[in-house]
Formats: C-alpha cells, structure tokens, sequence
C-alpha cells in the first residue's frame, strides 16, 4: 500500500510539472501581439496529428538568415570586423598591401573607403586571409577572434548580440520537432565554428556561401586547404538552391530580415500545405537600429513589399520584442 500511495503521489507531482510546462509560456520575450500569436497558431497547426496541416516530424523543417535575423548586422555585417583584423594581423607578410586597395584603406583605418568598394572588396580581402589555410587553421582564428571581439559601438561580444526572442524560437520550433537551418550569404567557415553554441545550430546544419578546398599532406598528415576560388554563393537565388543542394527538403518555414531572403521565403511559401514565412524589420533606434528601404546593409525593400501584399509575418523590433539581446532587462 505504501508503494502504491508513493507511487500515486509521484504520478500527481509528474503530472503538475507537465502542466506547468505546458502552460508556460514558450515565448517569453515576445510581446502578445499578432506575430507571436501567428508563429504558436502555426506550430500548433502543423504538429497537430488531427490537423489537416499536420507536417510529419521528417518534414519539420526551419530555416534562418543569419545577419540581422538571428544577430545584429549594423554598421557593417560582423564578418567584415573579423576580416578587417586578419588583414591587419597578416600585413607584415603582405608589404604590397600598403599600397593595394582595399587592404591600404583597412591598415589606414579608413574602413569607410574600404567599403566603399562594395562586395567585390570585401570577398578580395575574405580570400586574401584566408586561402592557403587548413580548415583546422581558420576555424581556430574564427574560435579566437569570436570569443574576445566586441562590437565598436556596443562594446558586447559579438555573440552577446544575438537577438534574444530568436533564440527562444529556435527552442520552441526544436521542442516541437522541428530541425533548424542556417541559410545566410555569410561565409559558412565563418558561422560554423560558433553556431552551436550562440544557437545550438550544429555545424552541419548551417549553410553558407563557400570556397573551394583541397585535400593535401603537410607535415605527412592529411588536411584540407582553402583556395581563393568560390565554391557556391548562398544568397538571394542561392539560397533556395543552397537548400535544395545540402537539405533536400523544401522548408515549411522560413525566417529573414533583407531583400536577400526574398527568394528563400518566395521559395519555402511555394511548397502545399501549411507555411510560414517571417521577416525581422528593424525598427528600434533606441535598443537597436532603424533601416530598412534605402539601407546598404540588410535593405528590407523589394520583400517588405512582397511581404505585405502576401500576408507573410512582419515582426516590428520596437513593439513586438520585449527584449532584443540576451543580457538585456
């Protein structure tokens, strides 16, 4: 009887700790407003066996932009800070850079003329650091450089400036069966070193524009070497090509912020049945920044429009967040 009693009593404890996870809320830094309502009224749908929606758990896939969706990308996306230290890290190897743009405005700290040169300057600088490295040699710089980097007008850690409601709707959609993915134009050599641990996104789950690599010895051991030759460019019309190519499956939802994941959701809502499709708008000067039409980093235009002509969710950072970075009150 004993036994019985305690286990009966166990049984009750177990059952009101369901109960309260049940009834807590999921999404705690999201004020109740319509895209949080939107993103709990979606997952119930597709993870509801009696649903007409219900999405098997094989299907449950979830794909997110990285720079300024699921961490800021203002004044510069952070990649840029990170291969402006490696030009001027390796310049005493490279004299010629003194005198060769993009990497002489880099070492004068003119970074404003330095950009001024568009893609093409930061992808010569991004294969100038980094080819001829092993693949061990570069993730260990990113691992390095990540972990002391801060921000030059916030003064936080790069991956102090993850956005703190994204994070816990990674949880939520991975709670409820989802698999998350990682579908940024940003170098995926870069991402992959600190992805699991900012977003608990493994490596193999994230992808990005790549360069070509190859297999050598070096010091009689086999290793790969990154080359100064692009492999595959994981933005606007890449990234649905990106999915395809590395996931096989159709995400039945998508998460940007940019013109550059026009395609990715134009892509995903394409697919039958249920889908999801949400942008992140910046506009909170006071915790964030405000940008979206006419902005050179992340510019929410052509999508914003499409966007609203398809219903798809908006997300309005000032009245939709309670928070925007984890250490924030």
């Amino acid at each position: 009887m004993f036994m019985k009693n305690l286990f009966m009593k166990l049984f009750f404890v177990l059952l009101l700790f369901v109960n309260i996870a049940c009834a807590a809320d999921p999404l705690p830094s999201w004020n109740e407003t319509a895209p949080k309502k939107a993103i709990i009224a979606f997952v119930e749908d597709v993870t509801k066996p009696s649903s007409p929606d219900f999405v098997p758990l094989e299907e449950r896939i979830a794909t997110f932009d990285n720079d300024g969706t699921l961490w800021a990308e203002q004044p510069v996306y952070f990649q840029y800070f990170f291969v402006f230290q490696r030009v001027k890290a390796l310049a005493s190897q490279h004299p010629e850079w003194k005198n060769q743009e993009p990497f002489a405005s880099v070492l004068k700290g003119d970074l404003n003329t330095a950009l001024s040169g568009g893609d093409h300057a930061l992808m010569t600088m991004f294969m100038a650091t980094q080819s001829k490295m092993t693949t061990d040699e570069f993730e260990k710089s990113v691992k390095g450089w990540i972990a002391t980097a801060r921000h030059p007008q916030t003064k936080r850690l790069y991956t102090e400036m993850v956005y703190q409601p994204m994070l816990e709707l990674l949880v939520y959609l991975r709670a409820n069966g989802f698999k998350t993915y990682i579908v940024s134009g940003g170098s995926v050599e870069f991402m992959r070193p600190w992805s699991e641990r900012a977003y608990g996104i493994p490596p193999e789950q994230v992808i990005g524009t790549s360069n070509k690599k190859k297999f050598e010895f070096r010091n009689g051991l086999p290793v790969l070497v990154e080359t100064a030759e692009f492999n595959f460019v994981d933005d606007r019309e890449g990234k649905p090509v990106g999915i395809e190519s590395y996931i096989g499956r159709r995400p039945i939802a998508s998460f940007g912020n940019s013109d550059g994941d026009l395609q990715m959701m134009q892509w995903t809502a394409a697919g039958s049945r249920a889908r999801f499709c949400l942008f992140v708008h910046h506009t909170d000067a006071q915790r964030e920044w405000v940008y979206d039409r006419q902005s050179a980093i992340g510019r929410f235009d052509k999508a914003l429009d499409e966007a609203l002509a398809k219903g798809w969710t908006i997300v309005d950072m000032k009245n939709d967040w309670k928070m925007i970075y984890p250490n924030d009150k």
